[in-house]
């Protein structure tokens, strides 16, 4: 049973550093307006595409470009720039959705990966774009077992892409998704002239809605107002039954979330996979993973679509769910790494001690996560720092100046 590679979002270069920190196969990343976290993410350019792709390339790490949204004919010039961008500076692949992109991607060379947006369900249309592609990225609305139906398929009927390999079978495994079909919402469309399929979905399916009966005014009770804000999809609690499933690729939704999101899902996950390869997969492992996942951003945990819809895995309120939040308090002055200890300028309204948890996030750093042993002002040692200080304190990790300083308190 082979191990899935891991295939993880970066929205922006603190993202991306942290996702490659934490272990990371690959890293998928926007460019520009013509991806699907458009409106949602920092994204890159193609001014520092190379620079980009060199460094994840130094570092053992592939890199996915997406270019998945729905074009018109006054995108094409757009589209063929990034293409020639992507085929000139080393991508590993681009994501793509739209035949004309696909087209233009296959003219060039560029190794091509089908968007979740083109919603490929079933083995005969895998085939038709295995003629395109090396890699699908099923439909986020499939059960697990049909999945798992697909994953057969290719190789029992030894269907291959352009490089004349087997079509590797990429799925999502944790973030966000959509109650819609991926690829197929017109709501934010006609509610704020937003495409969701052009990448600036408003989301409207996440706000507190209300029936009401327009003949007498009366307003009725379906569930919850959050009718139509689906729950995160998480599913290390049946990581193993996905490896078995013999997919290739596990994807984390998270392009528009933070670098600790980004850090602690792809730790987690490569951890899961792990102990399944070791045989050391427990339910012990499970109930702390799941706890860990919920420090970070999210909407409530659900098995998505994988084991069949449950009509109560909604979110049930506007914003996230996390148990912890990080909280502004400083920034870096210096590192001193010979003795190995950072030096912090407190800024901000916080008092902290001894014990606390902290972040610190850049854009060379990515993110670095600790608890303070002592706290030093002046070279002694206190017990409390707060703002204006100056404290000093070891830290084995190197950060940067500039780099920002948080404290990661209980939500």
């Amino acid at each position: 049973m082979k191990k899935p590679l891991i295939l993880a979002p970066a929205g922006s270069k603190k993202s991306l550093i942290a996702a490659i920190n934490a272990g990371c196969d690959e890293v998928f990343f926007g460019i520009g307006m013509m991806n699907m976290r458009a409106s949602g993410a920092v994204n890159f350019s193609i001014d520092n595409l190379k620079e980009t792709v060199d460094y994840c390339h130094k570092n053992g790490v592939k890199v996915c470009v997406t270019v998945n949204t729905l074009l018109y004919n006054s995108d094409i010039p757009e589209m063929k720039k990034i293409i020639d961008a992507i085929a000139k500076s080393g991508v590993d692949a681009a994501i793509v959705a739209d035949m004309s992109t696909m087209q233009y991607a296959s003219e060039k060379g560029v190794e091509i990966h089908i968007s979740t947006q083109l919603s490929i369900s079933n083995t005969e249309s895998l085939k038709f774009y295995a003629k395109y592609a090396d890699r699908i990225v099923l439909a986020r609305e499939l059960r697990l077992e049909q999945v798992a139906q697909i994953c057969k398929d290719v190789i029992d009927q030894d269907i291959r892409g352009p490089k004349g390999e087997l079509i590797e079978i990429e799925v999502f495994a944790h973030g966000a998704i959509c109650v819609a079909v991926s690829g197929r919402c017109s709501m934010s469309m006609y509610c704020y002239d937003k495409s969701a399929n052009r990448g600036q979905c408003g989301q409207a399916c996440r706000r507190k809605y209300k029936i009401t009966d327009v003949n007498t005014g009366q307003e009725l009770v379906v569930d919850n107002n959050y009718v139509m804000s689906a729950a995160d999809l998480c599913t290390i609690g049946m990581l193993d039954k996905i490896v078995e499933a013999g997919v290739s690729v596990l994807k984390f939704e998270g392009r528009g979330r933070p670098p600790e999101y980004v850090d602690l899902v792809t730790r987690t996950y490569k951890q899961a996979l792990q102990s399944i390869e070791e045989g050391k997969y427990t339910t012990k492992k499970i109930e702390q993973w799941n706890k860990d996942l919920g420090t970070v951003f999210n909407r409530g945990q659900s098995a998505g679509f994988y084991m069949g819809r449950k009509m109560d895995e909604w979110a049930g309120g506007n914003g996230g769910k996390a148990t912890k939040k990080k909280v502004f308090a400083g920034k870096v002055e210096y590192y001193y790494p010979k003795i190995k200890v950072v030096q912090i300028k407190v800024m901000g309204k916080v008092e902290f001690q001894k014990g606390n948890e902290f972040l610190i996030i850049g854009d060379k750093t990515g993110i670095v996560k600790d608890k303070f042993t002592d706290i030093l002002i002046d070279d002694k040692k206190v017990k409390k720092a707060q703002q204006g200080d100056v404290i000093t304190f070891k830290l084995d990790q190197k950060v940067r100046e500039e780099d920002d300083f948080y404290l990661w308190n209980n939500a």
